[in-house]
C-alpha cells in the first residue's frame, strides 16, 4: 500500500496537472501567477479566491466564502477538518467513526456510507478527494483553505449542493532553500513533529518535502473486557512536490501525498437505555464508555496530483488537472456499546468494515485573459470512482428487533463503480464601468453500479446477488449580476442550480429488492454586500440565501424494510434559508475576526418508521403515510445537523518586547447551536444535541526565526456529544493543552 503512490509516476508525469492554487492573504492576485501556483505577496494584503478557476479578490467576487491562510490555521489551532467548523459560519463537522458528516448550511453528508454522494466536495490542489471516508487528513504545510458556502453547480460538479472546500498545499519555489520545523507536546501524551524543506535543484527545478507525525492517547475512560485500541491516535503523513518551470510560460507541478492514520476504533456509548418505547436517555459523561469487543481502526490512503499549465503572452491560460487516489479503510467496532454479555435473543453485536476505494480524474481548463470587458472560462471533467468490498470485508449483525429477534451475521462483497463526465463554462461581460453580468452552465452525466453479493453463514441458502446500474444527466447553471459601486462597496445577486447524483441502495436480504434513488436538485437564490473600510483595515461580508431542494436525499431506515437503511428521496420541496455575516479587522498590533450564520430548514413531505421503536406500521408510504405512532410524519422538520445559529470570533494583540521579540495572546470562541441528530427528533432517545461553546487560547512568543507558544483547545473542557450514529453517542474532543516550538529558515 505504501508504495502505490509512486508506481504510476512515470506514466502520469506529463499528463498530471493541478488546479489554480487557492490564494489567500499575502499571496498573488495575478491570474497567471495564480494558475501557476506561485506564492507571491499580494498588494494591500488582499484576500483572494480561485474557486472559479481564476484568481479574484474575495471582496469583488459574488460568492459566500471563508478564506484561511496557513498562518490562520496555526493561530486558530485548526489541524483537521473537524476544527474547521469553529472558524467558518454555517459549517458543521461531526465525526461518526470512519467517516464524518460534513455539512454547510445543513447540506452535505448526512450518512458516511458509500451509496450516497457527498454534498460538500473537498479539493486538494484541484482534485476532488475521496468522498465520505478518508476525511481526517491533517493540515500541515498548507498555503490556504477556501470554504465556499452554497451550491457550486457550475464549477464543482454534480455533487456540490451544499458547498465546496478548496485546500492548497504549499508548492515548491525556485528562489531559495527554506522551510520550517515544529515540535509539540501536550496532555494525553500528545507528541507532534512536522516540518518542510524547499530545495531548488536548478534554475528550473525545485523539490519540496513535508511530513507530519501526531501521536495521542485516548480521550476515553473504557471499562469492560475490551481488547484492541479504543481511541489512541497514531498518524503519519508525508508529501513530496516537484516543480519544473523551464520558462515563464510553462509550469509543471507534481505532488504525492501519503497518509496512514490509526484512530483506534470508535469508542462510544448508548444514546439511551431500556426499550425505545420507554427509554431512559443517557445523560452520563460521553467520554465514559464500556465495551466488550475488539476495537481498532485505520485509514491508509494516498494521492498523486500533477500540474501542467501554459500561459500565453496574451494572458490566456491552458491548464490540465489529473489525479489518482487510492485508500483502504478498516474498522472493528462494538455495535451495542456495552460490556454486557449477549443472549440468543439479544446478542452482543460486533462488527467490522473494510473497503478500498480508487479514483482516477481528469480536468481541463481554458481561462481567458482578465483584460477587456469580456472574460470566460471553459472546462471538461472526467472521474472514475470504484469501491471494492473484499471477501469478509463487511461483517455486521442485524439489529435485534422486539418483534423478530435475530442473531445473524451479514457479509457483503463486491464493487461499487461510479463515473462522472462533465463540460462547463462561464462568461462575464462588463455592461458599464463596475457593472458585470455572468452566465455559467455545466452539463454532466453520472453513473453508478452495484455488483455485490450478500449472504449469511447462519442461513446458507439465503443469498442475494445484485448487478444493478443507473445513469443520470443534468444541466446546471448560474446567472449573476455583480456591481462594484466604488472602491469600497460591492453588491452581488445570483440564481444558481446544482445537483447531487442519484445511485443504488445495497443488497437487502430480508425485504424488497434494492432500488435506485433519484438525483437531488437545488435552486439557490443569493444576495450579498461586501464592504471595505478604514483604508482596507476592516472588511465585511453580508449575504442572504434561499434554497429549494427537489428529490432531497435522506439516509433513513426504509419504512418498507425496518431492519435496513436505504437512501430515499423526499417528496415535495425542502427549503433552507438564512443570513450570514463576517468581518475581519487588522489595526497594527490588534487584529480580530467575526463570523455568524442564522439558518432555518424545512423538510418536504415525508413519512418514515423509526426502527428504534420496533415494528413499523402495516402501511407506511414515504409519500402518503398515513401518520401513526409507528409511521411518523417528518415533513416540515429541521434537517439534521443544521443549527439555527453558528458563531465564531477571535482576537489577538501583538505586544512588542525588547529587540525583535513579540508576545501575542490570542483567544477564539465559537458556538454551534443545538441540533437534531436524526429526522425523528425524539429527545428521549438522545436525538437532541445541546449547543456547544468552544474556547481556544494561545500565548505565542516570537523572536527572529523562532516561535514558542502555549496553547489550549476547548479551554473550558466542555464534554459534549458530537454526533449520533444509530443508537451510539460519539463524543467531541475534551480540553487539550500543551506547548509547541517552531523555527523557520
Amino acid at each position: 500500500m505504501k508504495a502505490f503512490c509512486w508506481v504510476s509516476v512515470s506514466a502520469v508525469a506529463f499528463l498530471c496537472s493541478g488546479a489554480a492554487a487557492a490564494q489567500s492573504a499575502g499571496q498573488t492576485t495575478d491570474p497567471a501567477a495564480a494558475a501557476q501556483g506561485t506564492d507571491l505577496p499580494a498588494a494591500n494584503d488582499e484576500i483572494v479566491v480561485t474557486a472559479e478557476r481564476r484568481s479574484t479578490s474575495l471582496q469583488r467576487t459574488g460568492v459566500a466564502a471563508t478564506v484561511l491562510s496557513g498562518e490562520d490555521l496555526v493561530r486558530k489551532s485548526i489541524n483537521t477538518v473537524e476544527q474547521l467548523q469553529f472558524a467558518s459560519p454555517s459549517l458543521t463537522v461531526n465525526t461518526t467513526g470512519q467517516g464524518n458528516n460534513f455539512n454547510i448550511r445543513g447540506i452535505g453528508k448526512g450518512e458516511p456510507g458509500s451509496a450516497i454522494s457527498v454534498g460538500v466536495v473537498t479539493y486538494r490542489d484541484g482534485v476532488a478527494t475521496l468522498p465520505g471516508y478518508f476525511q481526517a487528513e491533517p493540515y500541515y504545510d498548507i498555503a490556504s483553505i477556501e470554504v465556499l458556502r452554497g451550491p457550486q453547480g457550475t464549477f464543482a460538479g454534480s455533487n456540490a449542493t451544499g458547498g465546496a472546500v478548496f485546500i492548497t498545499e504549499k508548492n515548491p519555489d525556485l528562489n531559495s532553500v527554506n522551510g520550517y520545523a515544529l515540535a509539540q507536546y501536550g496532555n494525553y501524551d500528545n507528541i507532534k513533529v512536522q516540518g518542510a524543506v524547499n530545495l531548488p535543484i536548478s534554475e528550473t527545478l525545485a523539490l519540496r518535502v513535508a511530513g507530519n507525525m501526531d501521536r495521542r492517547d485516548t480521550f476515553f475512560t473504557v471499562t469492560g473486557p475490551w481488547t484492541g485500541n479504543p481511541g489512541d491516535r497514531r498518524d503519519y503523513s508525508g508529501r513530496a512536490s516537484l516543480l519544473w518551470q523551464p520558462s515563464a510560460n510553462l509550469r509543471v507541478l507534481l505532488k504525492g501525498d501519503y497518509n496512514n492514520l490509526e484512530y483506534g476504533g470508535i469508542p462510544g456509548s448508548r444514546a439511551y437505555f431500556g426499550p425505545a418505547t420507554n427509554p431512559v436517555r443517557n445523560t452520563a459523561d460521553p467520554l465514559l464508555v464500556e465495551h466488550d469487543a475488539f476495537l481498532a481502526g485505520r485509514d491508509e490512503f494516498g494521492r498523486i496530483v500533477g500540474n501542467i499549465s501554459y500561459t500565453f503572452d496574451s494572458g490566456l491560460i491552458l491548464r490540465s488537472i489529473t489525479g489518482f487516489q487510492r485508500g483502504t479503510t478498516q474498522v472493528s467496532t462494538d455495535n451495542d456499546q456495552t460490556a454486557t454479555p449477549g443472549t440468543p435473543t439479544a446478542p452482543a453485536r460486533q462488527g467490522s468494515n473494510k473497503i478500498t476505494e480508487e479514483i482516477w480524474s481528469q480536468e481541463f481548463n481554458i481561462v481567458s485573459p482578465d483584460t477587456g470587458p469580456f472574460t470566460w472560462v471553459l472546462g471538461g471533467f472526467w472521474q472514475h470512482d470504484q469501491i471494492y468490498i473484499p471477501e469478509g470485508g463487511l461483517i455486521d449483525d442485524v439489529t435485534p428487533n422486539t418483534f423478530v429477534p435475530l442473531n445473524i451475521d451479514v457479509s457483503t462483497t463486491g464493487t461499487n463503480p461510479k463515473t462522472a463526465l462533465a463540460a462547463f463554462g462561464q462568461v462575464g461581460y462588463e455592461l458599464s464601468e463596475g457593472l458585470q453580468v455572468t452566465l455559467g452552465a455545466r452539463w454532466s452525466r453520472t453513473t453508478s453500479a452495484n455488483r455485490a453479493t450478500a449472504r449469511t453463514p447462519q442461513i446458507p441458502t439465503l443469498v442475494l446477488t445484485q448487478d444493478d446500474f443507473t445513469a443520470d444527466k443534468r444541466v446546471n447553471g448560474k446567472a449573476a449580476v455583480n456591481w462594484t459601486i466604488d472602491a469600497n462597496h460591492f453588491l452581488y445577486a445570483f440564481v444558481a442550480t446544482g445537483s447531487k447524483a442519484g445511485g443504488l441502495n445495497g443488497p437487502n436480504l430480508f425485504a424488497v429488492p434494492p432500488a435506485t434513488f433519484e438525483a437531488e436538485d437545488v435552486t439557490d437564490y443569493e444576495l450579498g454586500w461586501k464592504g471595505t473600510f478604514m483604508d482596507g483595515r476592516l472588511r465585511t461580508q453580508l449575504g442572504g440565501y434561499y434554497n429549494v431542494y427537489r428529490n432531497f436525499q435522506v439516509s433513513i431506515v426504509d419504512p418498507r424494510s425496518p431492519l435496513f437503511s436505504s437512501v430515499l428521496n423526499v417528496t415535495g420541496k425542502t427549503k433552507l434559508y438564512g443570513l450570514e455575516f463576517s468581518m475581519q479587522g487588522s489595526f497594527d498590533a490588534f487584529s480580530f475576526d467575526f463570523a455568524t450564520g442564522i439558518a432555518r430548514s424545512e423538510l418536504g413531505t415525508f413519512f418514515a418508521a423509526d426502527a428504534r421503536l420496533g415494528a413499523a406500521a402495516a402501511v407506511c408510504n414515504p409519500e402518503t403515510g398515513p401518520a401513526t405512532a409507528r409511521c411518523i410524519a417528518i415533513g416540515g422538520r429541521d434537517q439534521p445537523y443544521a443549527p439555527e445559529l453558528t458563531l465564531s470570533a477571535g482576537a489577538q494583540y501583538a505586544i512588542p518586547l525588547s529587540g525583535d521579540a513579540t508576545l501575542t495572546p490570542r483567544v477564539d470562541y465559537s458556538q454551534t447551536g443545538a441540533v437534531w441528530a436524526t429526522l425523528f427528533q425524539n429527545a428521549a432517545l438522545g436525538d437532541r444535541l445541546p449547543a456547544r461553546n468552544i474556547v481556544n487560547a494561545q500565548l505565542t512568543l516570537t523572536t527572529g526565526k523562532w516561535t514558542i507558544g502555549a496553547y489550549s483547545t476547548n479551554l473550558t473542557d466542555q464534554h459534549y456529544v458530537g454526533a449520533i450514529n444509530g443508537t451510539k453517542r460519539l463524543a467531541g474532543p475534551p480540553r487539550q493543552y500543551g506547548i509547541r516550538a517552531s523555527i523557520s529558515f
